[in-house]
């Protein structure tokens, strides 16, 4: 298990310098020129120039890579074009939404798919097993933005028993307030992962419902319930932690577009915010933490469902051996 670590460790540094190198030249190939962002309309060619000069644009670009790994080296993400402050802060002031939005949609999306995908598996020949695979292939289809416009329509325009948008200015000092602020959003998040994940909940349930040792068990007398909590359920959890990690990987990312639909002062808004403004620190920086965090969930995932599966830690001794 040490060498596993060891080599999915190196496997994530590597990734995360090949995904920095990525973004950085893909950053330098969109149109414009961060200078205009700190110059007003009709600066002559000199003013362009001194700001250019001061944000380093004007460096050739291997040299402004050079400094930039020079930065994350020291685990430094630079320093914003616009409002010259630290990257690194803000975008820890930022997590305080983002975070919490992930996580708690995450959650209710498991405890939402979980149980109706298992039900769906264990109906799947009834009306009502293939209304919650249909509902589910719906749901997938449905894009996140038009889910989040369609509850702020109803809960807050129509029944006006929710906000529609904002985050106290306290952040989390109101509890209360703030899980209000996140309700919606984190709704509609769920909404949308739940309909994915009961597809692979299903698939694993049709595929543990249809094994030998499951039908082994209830033959020897074991009610269902009991095979299933015996044999069955650790077996069904193996393929689908993978996919828990794929999906929280992916509910992080939908928590930064969402945040813009409800105007959260997230990582989505400073996004957003950062390609208006041309601002290569502030949309490198987003990108690297969002990568390293996908990376990092991906890898938790693989140890997780190597701990649950002796057949996968014991080809991890072979390869050792």
């Amino acid at each position: 298990m040490a060498v596993y670590l060891l080599r999915r460790t190196a496997f994530l540094v590597v990734s995360l310098f090949l995904a920095g190198v990525v973004l950085f030249l893909l950053l330098r190939l969109l149109p414009g020129d961060p200078a205009n962002s700190l110059l007003s309309v009709g600066a002559t060619p000199d003013q362009i120039a001194a700001a250019r000069h001061q944000i380093g644009t004007d460096r050739p670009l291997p040299e402004q890579f050079a400094s930039w790994l020079g930065q994350m080296a020291t685990l430094s993400l630079g320093t914003s074009f616009v409002s010259t402050l630290p990257v690194g802060p803000e975008i820890a002031a930022r997590l305080v939404v983002t975070v919490p939005l992930t996580l708690l949609a995450f959650l209710l999306a498991v405890v939402i798919a979980v149980p109706v995908g298992f039900v769906a598996a264990h109906r799947a020949g009834t009306w009502y097993g293939s209304l919650l695979s249909a509902l589910s292939q719906l749901g997938v289809a449905v894009p996140v933005f038009w889910v989040g416009m369609l509850l702020i329509t109803v809960f807050s325009i129509s029944l006006g028993v929710l906000p529609a948008g904002g985050f106290p200015t306290d952040d989390w000092a109101s509890p209360g307030d703030a899980l209000t602020s996140l309700a919606l959003p984190t709704v509609t998040i769920a909404l949308v992962m739940s309909a994915s994940l009961i597809r692979y909940v299903r698939s694993a349930g049709l595929d543990v419902l249809g094994s030998d040792y499951l039908r082994t068990s209830r033959a020897l007398g074991s009610s269902f319930t009991m095979a299933m909590w015996r044999h069955g359920l650790r077996n069904a959890i193996v393929p689908v932690v993978s996919i828990l990690g794929i999906e929280l990987a992916t509910t992080f990312l939908g928590a930064v577009v969402v945040e813009s639909v409800f105007a959260l002062p997230g990582l989505g808004s400073m996004l957003v915010k950062g390609f208006a403004q041309h601002d290569y620190p502030v949309i490198q920086g987003i990108l690297v933490v969002s990568t390293f965090a996908v990376l990092m969930i991906g890898f938790a995932a693989d140890v997780v469902q190597r701990l649950i599966d002796p057949r996968l830690r014991r080809s991890l001794a072979r390869d050792a051996g």
